[in-house]
C-alpha cells in the first residue's frame, strides 16, 4: 500500500514506511481551501491547510510512501485520526518522477457535500489573513504554510506551484508589514528587514 503525501506529510509523516517515491498525481491541484480546526487552528478560529481539488489540467507533486503490510492497519488508524477533520481516503493514479510505471495509491482529500471544513473557492487575501492569525495544537498556521513552500522548493525545484508560492510571498509581505513574530521565519532564513534590525541590535 502507498500513501500520497502533499502537505505536512512531506516533512512530518510520523509513521513507518519502507520507501519514499517522488512524483505527481494528475487531474488535481493543491489549494489552501480546507479549514483546520484541530492542527493549525481551533474550532473558534480555524486555520488553513491544503487539500487536493479536481482540475482536469492540473497536477500536484508529492511523495508516495510505501507501507509495509504489517503496518497498514496501524498506519491507517493513525492517519484516519490525524486527517479526521473533513478528509476522506481516496484512490488515485501516481506517476513517479523517475518515469517508472504509474501505480495506484491512497490519498486523503477534502471533498464537498456535508463537509463543514470544505471551503471552496477562497481568495488569496482571505487565505493570507487567516493563516497569519491562526494557531493550533500543531503550531502556527504560518509555520505550516512556509514549511510547505520550503519543502516544495527544496525537494522538487523544477516543479512550480503558483498558488503555493504566491501565498508564501504574500505571507512574507504581510509579516513585514505587521512586524509579525514567529520563530519559523528565522528557522527558514527569511531575512525580513525588521528581523535583521532586531538581530543587529541584539549583537551590538
Amino acid at each position: 500500500m502507498y500513501i500520497f503525501g502533499y502537505g505536512s506529510l512531506l516533512w512530518n509523516p510520523n509513521f513507518l514506511y519502507d520507501e519514499a517515491i517522488q512524483g505527481v498525481v494528475i487531474g488535481y491541484v493543491r489549494r489552501f481551501w480546507h479549514l483546520s480546526p484541530d492542527h493549525r487552528g481551533t474550532p473558534d478560529n480555524p486555520g488553513r491547510v491544503v487539500s487536493l481539488f479536481p482540475d482536469v489540467s492540473g497536477s500536484c507533486w508529492g511523495i508516495a510512501y510505501k507501507i509495509n503490510k504489517k503496518n497498514i492497519e496501524s498506519t491507517l488508524k493513525y492517519l484516519d485520526h490525524r486527517e479526521k477533520a473533513g478528509y476522506q481516503l481516496k484512490c488515485v493514479q501516481f506517476y513517479p518522477d523517475n518515469e517508472s510505471d504509474p501505480f495506484e495509491l491512497c490519498v486523503y482529500i477534502s471533498e464537498a457535500g456535508d463537509n463543514i471544513y470544505h471551503s471552496v473557492p477562497t481568495s488569496i487575501d482571505e487565505i493570507v489573513k487567516q493563516i497569519i492569525r491562526s494557531r493550533g495544537p500543531s503550531g502556527s498556521n504560518l509555520e505550516y504554510a512556509l514549511r510547505l513552500a520550503d519543502c516544495q522548493r527544496r525537494m522538487a525545484p523544477k516543479v512550480w506551484d503558483e498558488h503555493l508560492f504566491e501565498i508564501e510571498q504574500r505571507l512574507l509581505k504581510e509579516c513585514e508589514y505587521l512586524r509579525h513574530e514567529d520563530e519559523i521565519l528565522e528557522k527558514l532564513n527569511h531575512n525580513l528587514s525588521y528581523l535583521v534590525r532586531e538581530r543587529n541590535n541584539s549583537e551590538a
